[in-house]
């Protein structure tokens, strides 16, 4: 399995690359169809949710994420 890599992009979406699954609530997996590469919406505005339509870019969707550390999990 190749390395999987999310990337979180200036006021748009999660991209994801590499080999991964995605499953909805209930467990079932998405066919995605062989794509390698998908774009997971997250200003909500997607009419094809999970995945991005481009809808960030009409409703004003403003979010810049940086790199950082978080800290140790909570002990369980």
């Amino acid at each position: 399995m190749s390395d999987t890599e999310i990337t979180c992009r200036k006021n748009g979406p999660f991209r994801i690359s590499g080999d991964f699954k995605i499953f909805d609530g209930d467990g079932n997996e998405f066919d995605l169809a062989g794509r390698k590469v998908i774009a997971l919406c997250r200003c909500g505005q997607s009419g094809n949710t999970p995945f991005c339509d481009g809808s960030h870019k009409g409703c004003g969707f403003d979010s810049e994420v940086k790199a950082r550390a978080l800290p140790p999990p909570a002990s369980a």
